[in-house]
């Protein structure tokens, strides 16, 4: 893999790293949304939202685009709702295992 490729990779990935913003990226996968809508959606202050939304849009993950008095957001790839999507499946997953072998120590324990 070549450096550019590697640090395009490794900055993709420190964007979605906050909780904030990947509660924004699942919102805007259902449609797209201006900063009043998020904010209220996700209870959080404009301030929170916007200087979230100025990060994903710095990193080219959300675009925004001017109706009137207001910025309406939107993915900028419609595959970064795939790759949430996907993130939750490996969650999931992982909770799956975990949760498994939660209960087969369980079951270990109360065998004794």
């Amino acid at each position: 893999m070549n450096h550019e490729l590697g640090q395009f990779k490794s900055d993709f990935f420190k964007a979605l790293a906050h909780p904030l913003r990947i509660k924004i990226l699942e919102l805007l996968a259902e449609g797209d949304k201006n900063v009043n809508e998020i904010q209220t959606i996700v209870g959080s202050e404009g301030s929170a939202v916007s200087q979230q939304l100025t990060i994903l849009r710095a990193k080219n993950i959300v675009v925004g685009t001017k109706e009137g008095n207001r910025v309406v957001y939107s993915l900028r790839d419609p595959m970064i709702a795939e790759l949430l999507q996907v993130a939750r499946q490996i969650f999931n997953n992982h909770l799956v295992d975990t949760i498994t072998m939660l209960d087969k120590f369980n079951t270990a324990d109360i065998e004794k």
